[in-house]
């Protein structure tokens, strides 16, 4: 069996369509896969942070104060809840690094079995009317990365995509401290108005910020719950 990580070779004689009709064979190797830390155990019911805490420190301040200095008239927590696949590891760190900033799309295909099996277990019940939303890069960030990671993950799964969000150029979100990141103004703009319930794709959360911005402006074009679905929780 191949493995994405271990054997450059592959990336380097496939382009991504010839992967992705590949067999359905896991992506990396045993090694490789358990050095992924797949999130388990008590979580915040809000953002799967681990914690012993039905809702941690942080959701309580969002629900308290920081939602209200997005410029919004939501009197709650826009957000209904996220679920995160993987924690933020070394390991997951490189091949970030890897698949975001180096232009290696084709890795998605290592997260591909346990990001589907864990939007099964977590949305089953949402429904089947519900869409999904990938979070936008700015026009200037897709052409310097060639792909957006979050339609990627998003087009894994087994609902439909409406792209209804552009975003802002500004800079790069892993540049800002975590106060900027909370304090900063909403980047995205709303193409169309949505009343069907939403869950966002994003590739890691973070603060919770990015997310939040996204979930409050669709809630005041009509969107009755957005959820959030993200690879990793950081």
């Amino acid at each position: 069996m191949n493995c994405v990580w271990c054997d450059q070779q592959i990336l380097l004689q496939l382009n991504w369509q010839q992967f992705f009709k590949a067999n359905n064979s896991p992506a990396l190797c045993t090694e490789c896969r358990l050095r992924l830390d797949i999130l388990s155990g008590d979580r915040c019911e809000i953002c799967s942070r681990p914690t012993e805490k039905r809702i941690c420190h942080d959701c309580q301040a969002w629900r308290n104060i920081n939602w209200q200095r997005m410029n919004t008239n939501l009197i709650e927590d826009p957000l209904d809840f996220n679920i995160s696949v993987f924690s933020y590891n070394e390991f997951m760190k490189d091949l970030m690094a890897t698949w975001k900033y180096r232009g290696d799309y084709v890795l998605v295909k290592a997260f591909e079995q346990a990001f589907i099996k864990a939007f099964l277990e977590h949305f089953s019940d949402i429904g089947k009317d519900a869409e999904l939303v990938p979070i936008p890069l700015s026009q200037e960030r897709l052409l310097e990365r060639g792909f957006n990671q979050s339609l990627l993950l998003a087009q894994l799964l087994p609902l439909p995509i409406r792209e209804i969000l552009s975003r802002q150029h500004g800079e790069k979100q892993a540049k800002k401290s975590r106060i900027e990141r909370i304090q900063a103004d909403n980047p995205f703009i709303i193409e169309e108005t949505i009343n069907k319930t939403v869950i966002l794709v994003d590739d890691i959360y973070t603060t919770g910020s990015t997310l939040r911005h996204a979930a409050s402006l669709l809630k005041q074009n009509g969107c009755p719950n957005v959820y959030a679905f993200t690879l990793i929780r950081g």
